[in-house]
């Protein structure tokens, strides 16, 4: 029976571009906070780009970031805000391609990955989070996220020879919003967190965010891409790319995406996912080296594999630096 829906939806999804015509466009926004906040937040934008392209757009919300690959993937969305993460999924399995990437609110070229404690925890660093990881609770980002999971999980966790998820007493997972939620309200001892989530909240609610405090700041994160689904028609990808690459330069423009933390957007491409690419091979190559239930054979045939990978990203790397210079 599975099977089979599969196969319908599949089918259904080949089929509705057949005609080179789109009546409507389904937008998917990923789960960083409550859906109700989200679609208040992404309301401006959304009826301008409905206006500008000249058709309906709709906006998809799920509980979770795979929701809205899931989404993608079977062509009930053609258009979408993914985190960099996310964005490989939609690039391999939902025949997805990135267009441009946001613009923060000040112009930075991204934003920051956090681990969050309330602002009384005795917990200043994260090698003191570490050490007492037994005695506490924490919450870990969505599965897909980047800031949430991604980054966190390799240089605050793996480079340490951590699996949080049996380093401390009790490990979950949740949204931005939710972990910071979580922390402020001392239902768990701390979580990961991202700069631009950190905007939010204190616009959301401030009298929350004063409850919280930073104890590890990652890398710079590229800013999170756009995708649409590759099958889409040029004429309407030029129009969607050309309304956001443009959108951000009045100041009507601005008010309406102040909500989102954003000034605007720039163009971009799939070599953007490259670096995150490599930071989960790294995150996976580490893992493999602590687990001593791999025999010494497998772990040396896993860690080759992935050498071999990394190795042609790294080149891959290379010829997109050497062309953008």
């Amino acid at each position: 029976m599975l099977r089979t829906a599969t196969a319908l939806l599949a089918a259904g999804a080949l089929s509705l571009f057949a005609a080179d015509e789109v009546k409507e466009i389904n937008f998917g926004i990923i789960a960083t906070e409550a859906s109700a906040n989200l679609k208040t937040d992404w309301e401006p934008l959304r009826a301008d780009l409905e206006t500008a392209i000249g058709m309906p757009v709709k906006t998809f919300f799920a509980p979770d970031y795979s929701g809205v690959i899931e989404a993608m993937r079977f062509n009930k969305v053609q258009l979408g805000w993914f985190g960099n993460k996310s964005a490989i999924d939609v690039v391999d399995r939902a025949n997805g391609e990135v267009f441009c990437q946001v613009i923060d609110k000040d112009g930075n070229p991204g934003y920051w990955s956090l681990i969050v404690v309330h602002k009384d925890s005795p917990i200043t660093t994260l090698e003191e989070l570490l050490a007492k990881g037994k005695e506490l609770t924490f919450s870990n980002g969505d599965p897909q996220s980047t800031s949430g999971n991604l980054v966190p999980g390799y240089y605050a966790f793996a480079k340490n020879g951590v699996d949080p998820t049996k380093h401390f007493k009790r490990c979950i997972n949740g949204n931005h919003e939710t972990n910071a939620l979580a922390v402020a309200s001392k239902q768990v001892d701390a979580a990961t967190f991202n700069t631009e989530a950190m905007f939010r909240l204190e616009a959301n609610h401030p009298e929350k965010a004063k409850q919280i405090r930073s104890i590890w700041k990652g890398p710079l994160i590229a800013s999170d891409p756009m995708c649409y689904r590759k099958d889409l028609p040029e004429t309407v990808k030029a129009k969607i790319s050309a309304f956001f690459i443009s959108y951000g330069k009045t100041d009507e423009q601005k008010a309406k995406i102040a909500a989102l933390k954003w000034s605007g957007f720039k163009p971009s491409d799939d070599s953007q996912l490259l670096p995150f690419r490599q930071l989960g091979l790294l995150k996976d190559k580490a893992k493999i080296e602590s687990d001593d239930k791999l025999s010494a054979e497998d772990k040396k045939a896993k860690l080759a594999e992935i050498e071999t990978k990394l190795a042609d990203l790294s080149a891959r790397m290379a010829k997109v630096a050497a062309t953008t210079k």
